[in-house]
């Protein structure tokens, strides 16, 4: 029997590439004649970087701004000319030093590293845009790119979504000259627009720290950029599904790089040449860290289950907790669920566990083949 493990990170706990070697270990101890193959997942937020490189990408490190102006050492993932760039590991909420900067934190970072990438000769680069700290409307992606955004006096404006208050001129030829020839692709599974109360700053702006009134301040600040970028390229995006990803960013990719938007989870295995990989197999594990209502709007299980459907291949998943119903589950194409709390329902003692619990998860999935 072969089965095929694709697993995306249990975040807070293992990495995607770990969830798969404990899965492994649990398998091949109780069914030494099974087959596993790994292929670690991710859904375009923190960990492609990883599941790129896992599919064979070579890592290439570059020295970036971070979301407050600090240097960080990240890197982007390479295979021939097309470049994965993950927004989490350059600008993520990981990256503040001091805790979230819902006002300041700036994805200028994430601009210098497809910078670095294009330069480096690739002309296709797949923006991973998941667990951004920033809600600056992608203003400090396009600056890294090499954009210039003034204020009345002619000076920078400040990096962050409150610059944007002071933002009167843009400046987008060394942008374009840079990315002559090049194509962009976000993965994203978000379709809110980038301002109004489902835009980036009323619902994403509180996970980033935003207080009622710094979402005020944000979401009209982001109405001023709109109407910038609106004015320097002939059309208006604020209002596009996606525009309101990654606090904006999404707006800008579409508005200033010309990129398409594409489910985080289609693309990643679309990179991963998931098709080849899960054909013949006889079963696919996938999983995360908690399958919920989320986990149906385009998160990696279900992407993994819908993409296996197609080569008629049965699903289970494993994950710490699953709030999904049966008919939820089955609906989604999975047919079964270990979860570690049915081990271990103490959530701290889980996830500092979790190797060891889906060794044991691993362990009863093939004596129940």
């Amino acid at each position: 029997m072969r089965i095929l493990v694709a697993c995306d990170k249990f975040k807070g706990s293992l990495t995607a590439a770990e969830v798969g070697a404990a899965l492994e270990r649990g398998l091949t101890a109780a069914r030494p004649d099974v087959v596993v193959e790994r292929l670690p997942v991710a859904d375009g937020g923190d960990g492609t970087l990883l599941a790129a490189l896992e599919a064979g990408f070579t890592r290439v490190p570059v020295t970036v701004t971070g979301p407050t102006g600090e240097p960080v050492d990240t890197a982007y993932a390479r295979r021939g000319d097309l470049a994965v760039v993950e927004m989490a590991d350059a600008s993520g909420l990981a990256r503040l030093p001091d805790g979230p900067e819902p006002l300041n934190a700036s994805c200028t970072g994430t601009g210098e590293l497809m910078a670095a990438a294009v330069d480096a000769g690739c002309t296709s680069v797949v923006l991973g845009v998941g667990g951004s700290s920033s809600t600056d409307g992608g203003v400090g992606l396009a600056i890294g790119l090499g954009a210039r955004v003034l204020d009345a006096g002619g000076r920078p404006i400040p990096l962050g979504g409150i610059g944007l208050e002071l933002a009167v001129e843009l400046d987008l030829a060394p942008l374009r000259e840079r990315l002559e020839g090049v194509t962009v692709r976000v993965a994203s599974d978000v379709d809110n627009p980038l301002c109004g109360p489902r835009g980036a700053a009323a619902v994403y702006g509180p996970q980033k720290g935003a207080t009622p009134g710094d979402v005020v301040r944000l979401d009209a600040a982001l109405s001023r950029w709109a109407d910038l970028v609106a004015d320097a390229v002939g059309r208006d995006l604020r209002d596009a599904p996606g525009a309101g990803a990654a606090g904006g960013t999404g707006f800008a990719a579409m508005a200033l790089l010309d990129a398409d938007l594409r489910p985080g989870i289609e693309t990643m295995l679309e990179l991963a040449d998931f098709e080849t990989r899960v054909a013949g197999a006889d079963l696919v594990v996938t999983g995360e860290g908690s399958l919920d209502a989320q986990s149906l709007h385009g998160k990696a299980p279900v992407g993994v289950a819908s993409a296996a459907a197609r080569h008629a291949v049965p699903v289970v998943a494993v994950c710490g907790v699953s709030s999904l119903s049966e008919q939820e589950l089955a609906l989604a194409g999975i047919s079964g669920v270990w979860a570690l709390f049915d081990l271990e329902p103490d959530p701290a003692r889980s996830m500092a566990e979790a190797a060891r619990l889906l060794e044991i998860v691993g362990a009863e999935l093939a004596r129940s083949l």
